[in-house]
């Protein structure tokens, strides 16, 4: 989901706003990857599940994230890179695939 420049700059200071209001230090959000999975989810589900996506990819990434050893930087970019490829390949089905039809096998989970 492409935004211009004016948009990218009230995101970037929202998300700041944000993290430091969550008390997340050192945060580092691809906002590319963000709205491009909105954008997808939101097209192949219904638009309502663009932040329900959203919401449950950085949910489990941080799951992810919480349980590995080594850099939390990077534990956490791959966590997230890994959960965000799942909801990608789901929004390829849509609402007529998914993990249900597929079980949970190669997914986050």
């Amino acid at each position: 989901m492409a935004v211009d420049e004016n948009e990218a700059r009230i995101l970037a200071q929202w998300m700041q706003q944000l993290a430091q209001a969550l008390q997340i230090v050192d945060l580092e959000v691809d906002q590319e990857l963000l709205l491009d999975l909105a954008r997808k989810s939101a097209g192949s589900v219904i638009h309502a599940a663009a932040p329900v996506t959203t919401f449950m990819v950085g949910y489990a990434a941080g799951l992810k994230a919480g349980t590995g050893s080594g850099d939390s930087e990077s534990s956490a970019t791959a966590a997230i890179s890994k959960a965000a490829n799942v909801a990608f390949q789901l929004c390829e089905d849509g609402t007529s695939g998914g993990p249900a039809g597929k079980g949970w096998a190669n997914t986050a989970q």
